[in-house]
């Protein structure tokens, strides 16, 4: 079943389009991220779901139902979700247990279920021990702990998170991410979230979605964006991803310091005609001697950086290409020394023109 549909979504500011034109579906169950650069329209994309901002065009549907439309809009509070926003919004005179049970109280629920709800949720979220405290007494992690509760405890349709975990510092926020994805998968409860962190989009999502001048550039499962991303601004928003442009001549594919087979490579590029082509870093092998195997290419090494599990180089090829490789530690070759990269045809990547990609 598609729980949440958006179609031809479009927002505009003072004549500035935030989202233009936006389509995009959510299974029911399925936690997608909207991921992109600040001032992308993912934040507003939420909004406009959440029913806070009204779209200036197309339709939101859950559950086959309108929620924005040109024949109206439902308000925020009959939308049947719930959003957890970077601030944790949680009320500093109440305590644990009743920030949880607010919104409970609100919906004038029985004592008795309102007690029996909230001790569940809290013993699931880890905080059971902790609903007589207040939240200067927490830490932050738990004070978005709280949040999530209190969210979940209502039984959303749909949970929309604007940068949860923005406030928090590092070790926090891999310990929540691990929470909210905890939390997903034990109640299956349809989630949007809204990051501009890749690692925090690559850790919770089903799918995620890349946005880039309100629309969005490509949608997919993480493992499948990591490794072929679709298009330029994909490619270099990822990062550690190499861009190179080639031109197809026959049965030849010619990049700037070697050729391959243009059949062999799998490419949609007629003869004549160029493309970019995305290589990540760690799928190139750094040699200290020339290979004998896969593409080897002679270079010169710029520089090294130390990046804990690896040393990041960069390297000058004889036509002028730049590369960046990611290096096992064992690999150590100094600046300015020569080297030879070699990687596996198979891993070049066409990248198609940006902003390709509804979903």
């Amino acid at each position: 079943m598609r729980a949440l549909v958006l179609e031809q979504l479009r927002k505009a500011y003072g004549g500035v389009t935030v989202v233009d034109r936006l389509d995009l579906t959510i299974a029911a169950g399925e936690l997608v991220s909207l991921l992109g650069p600040s001032g992308c329209g993912k934040t507003t994309t939420l909004r406009m779901i959440a029913g806070f901002v009204t779209p200036d065009g197309g339709t939101i549907m859950l559950d086959g139902k309108a929620l924005s439309s040109t024949r109206g809009v439902v308000p925020p509070e009959k939308r049947g979700m719930a959003m957890i926003f970077q601030s944790y919004a949680v009320w500093p005179h109440l305590t644990v247990f009743e920030n949880v049970a607010f919104g409970l109280r609100a919906r004038r629920l029985p004592g008795a279920e309102i007690r029996k709800r909230v001790g569940e949720i809290l013993d699931v979220v880890r905080l059971g021990q902790l609903a007589g405290r207040f939240p200067a007494e927490l830490s932050g992690g738990q004070q978005q702990r709280i949040a999530l509760a209190r969210s979940i405890v209502t039984r959303p349709d749909v949970l929309l998170l604007d940068e949860p975990l923005s406030n928090l510092d590092t070790a926090l926020r891999g310990d929540m991410r691990k929470e909210i994805r905890r939390l997903h998968d034990e109640f299956q409860i349809t989630m949007v979230y809204v990051t501009h962190d890749l690692a925090e989009a690559m850790a919770v999502s089903d799918r995620i979605a890349v946005m880039s001048g309100g629309r969005i550039e490509q949608i997919a499962d993480p493992a499948t964006l990591f490794r072929r991303p679709r298009t330029r601004f994909v490619a270099a928003f990822i990062g550690g991803t190499n861009v190179m442009t080639a031109r197809r001549a026959g049965d030849i594919l010619r990049f700037a310091d070697f050729e391959i087979a243009a059949i062999a490579s799998n490419v949609a590029l007629a003869d004549g005609e160029t493309a970019p082509f995305s290589l990540r870093a760690k799928a190139m092998t750094l040699h200290a001697t020339a290979p004998s195997r896969g593409i080897v290419l002679p270079c010169r090494v710029l520089s090294r950086t130390y990046a804990g599990d690896s040393f990041e180089y960069d390297l000058a090829c004889p036509a002028g290409a730049s590369l960046r490789v990611d290096a096992a530690p064992g690999c150590e070759i100094l600046a300015g020394a020569q080297a030879w990269v070699s990687f596996d045809p198979a891993d070049l990547v066409q990248l198609e023109p940006d902003c390709v990609e509804g979903a």
